[in-house]
């Protein structure tokens, strides 16, 4: 799971595994809730579908100002968030507020953005919420969001080689 460290799941299911393994990072899987979205452009069109499916399964979007005009544009309703230091409530406030499942953030060259992108990250570890800063590990999540609530986790005896062995 890239910069979070290797996880592994082991199941039947790759669905299954895939849940257990964001359950192994730490991040607890929800059907819904409330996500910030702030990508970089060059990452925008490839973060549509999974701000989609999130808003298809009720997730509130939040994302900061090209962020949401672009979801917007594309008929996904956001609440937009102010950057950091273009007024209040801004994203920092909005993720220390209790109120943030998950954070999304891309990051973008540039000196100014870079240092913006660390903060937000940063406060989203504070925080205790999911960060994910690459869109792959963002399909993922929304690959076990839709199916999170109806997938029976099993427990899977790896020292029984055979069985291990059958789901390998």
């Amino acid at each position: 799971m890239k910069s979070t460290g290797e996880v592994l799941g082991i199941a039947k299911t790759f669905d299954e595994a895939l849940i257990k393994a964001f359950y192994g990072a730490g991040v607890h899987m929800i059907k819904n809730g409330r996500v910030i979205f702030t990508v970089k452009d060059s990452d925008k069109e490839e973060a549509l579908p999974i701000a989609q499916g999130l808003y298809d399964l009720g997730w509130t979007i939040y994302a900061t100002a090209g962020t949401s005009d672009f979801f917007n544009d594309n008929d996904i309703p956001t609440i937009r968030t102010n950057k950091i230091g273009v007024g209040k409530p801004d994203i920092l406030d909005n993720i220390m507020s209790g109120k943030i499942n998950l954070v999304i953030n891309t990051p973008s060259k540039g000196v100014g953005h870079s240092r913006d992108g660390y903060k937000i990250r940063r406060n989203a570890v504070e925080a205790g919420i999911p960060c994910l800063t690459s869109l792959d590990t963002a399909n993922a999540f929304l690959t076990c969001a839709k199916h999170v609530e109806t997938t029976q986790l099993s427990v899977i005896d790896i020292t029984k080689v055979s069985t291990f062995l059958n789901f390998i």
